[in-house]
Formats: structure tokens, sequence, C-alpha cells
């Protein structure tokens, strides 16, 4: 049975659309076959219940992706895994700094900055060809948290203030070209119209259209430590302690795992799950 939206009641009784083919979507994006896919649809379907809510459907659908391939789950739950980098939002300025790096760019995080008024502190300076870029990061560790125009006009003010005084900082080694907003989240319409008309780059989970967050680290490869399905809460919050943020840094640091007296066959089954996700 080919239907590509199913009504849903609610609790409070109104009856709406979910989509299918955006479940499609998701589950393809992971990696997984249309075989499996298909089979997944089709227990879903089957398994549907009046006030059933959208986030249950999806954790069903996590849930059977899992039973088949980890790794594939590991991607489909990459949202989920970007908000499991708080609370404090330290580990995601580490983790856009990474995806700077392997796009070409030398990076720091948390530099103090002199204005032409007062001193700021940056979470993200990026250089590449004598050029540099400053990036504010804007971390929710909660969905639906998405940033208004306040955000990108409290960034600009900064930018500028650090423009201003950039030139008597470098003496002229470098240009200062751009600042960023990078968010987990999503930019509102008038926050993206702000951003465009000062000038500033915006980077949020799917904007721009094709570059957004989630397209990058699929097109790299730099998965979150925290994307793993089978590794606990606890030790996912060690390593982001000992700043493992990436699954690529797992396979360079492994010797954590002994730290976290992970047995031979677990360890095994953890590194196997990341390398298929690194590629």
């Amino acid at each position: 049975m080919n239907i590509s939206n199913i009504d849903i009641i609610k609790s409070s009784g109104e009856k709406v659309k979910f989509s299918l083919e955006k479940l499609r979507t998701s589950l393809k994006r992971s990696g997984a076959d249309n075989q499996v896919v298909n089979q997944i649809i089709d227990k879903v379907r089957d398994e549907l219940y009046q006030s059933i809510s959208t986030k249950e459907i999806y954790n069903r659908a996590f849930a059977l992706l899992k039973k088949s391939k980890s790794h594939f789950a590991s991607k489909y739950k990459l949202k989920k895994a970007i908000y499991e980098l708080g609370p404090t939002g330290f580990p995601f300025e580490r983790f856009v700094s990474a995806i700077l790096k392997y796009s070409g760019y030398k990076t720091e995080v948390g530099t103090i900055l002199h204005g032409k008024c007062v001193s700021h502190e940056i979470d993200v300076i990026a250089r590449k060809n004598s050029e540099a870029t400053i990036i504010e990061c804007k971390f929710h560790s909660e969905e639906g948290l998405n940033c208004n125009v306040k955000i990108p006009l409290y960034i600009n003010s900064r930018y500028q203030d650090i423009k201003n005084n950039w030139q008597k900082l470098k003496k002229d080694e470098e240009s200062l070209t751009q600042g960023w907003v990078v968010t987990n989240t999503r930019f509102t319409k008038d926050a993206i119209q702000y951003g465009n008309c000062c000038g500033l780059y915006l980077l949020s989970w799917d904007y721009p259209l094709n570059d957004g967050l989630k397209d990058r680290i699929d097109r790299l490869g730099l998965y979150p430590i925290t994307v793993s399905t089978l590794l606990s809460q606890r030790e996912k919050n060690f390593l982001l302690s000992r700043s493992v943020i990436l699954c690529r840094d797992l396979i360079n640091d492994k010797f954590y795992l002994d730290h976290l007296g992970v047995s031979e066959t677990r360890k095994n089954k953890i590194l196997d799950e990341i390398s298929h996700l690194c590629g």
C-alpha cells in the first residue's frame, strides 16, 4: 500500500497529516537501502494508533533501524545527538571548530579579542589564506528554541567592534573578512533577512539550503560521539569531558575505552560502529 500521507488524531481531537515520505527521506539519509526503509515504513504504518505523536513515530522508526544496523540508526539520530552535546555549549563550539578544520581552516576556540570599545570572548576563530573569520555558536539543548533576529543583531555589533580595531591588532598580517553565527537549531525568517542584509553568514541545522550543518556533517563524515547507539550516556559524558567530540577522535584515542572499563568484545563493536559512520 503506497500512501504518502496518513491521518493522525491528536489527544486534543485534532486531525493532522503525517508524511510517510518525510519519514522515508530521513531513513534514507541514514544510508539504509530501499528494502530496509520499506520494511520499516510498513511496520510503522501497521503500528499506528489514535493520538500517537510524531515523536513516537520517529522513535519507533529509530528502534527498528537500530535493530537492523546500529550505524544506520546513529546517522538517523544525528539531530538528537547534537542536542546531547550540551548543556554548556562548549562541546558544540569544539564540534563547529572541527567541521571548519576539516574544511581547510586553522581554528582556535575561546579566544579573547579586543574591539575598539570592549573586549570579546570569541567562540571560534577560523583562518585560511591570510583571512580570518570569527564565529559565534548559539547552542540549544532543547528542540524548538530557534534563533530570532536579536541574535544576529547582537553578534553583528560585536563583529563590527572587533573589525574597527582589527588592523591595529593584526598589523595588516591578515584581514577580517566575515562574521558567522552557527546554531544547531534554526533561524527565524527575520534573523535570516537581517543576516543577509548586514553580511553575516548564518549556518543552522538546515540553512543554507543543501549546505546546512546536517549536510556538512554527512559530507565530511564528522559525526559527534553522541550519535553512538552503543555507548551509554555516562560514557559519552566522560569522552566529551576529555575533548573527544568526534567519532573519529575515538578511533585515534581508543585507550579511553580501556579507562572506562569497556570489555574487548564491546570495544570492538563500538569501534566497528563508528568506523562505519566515518566511512
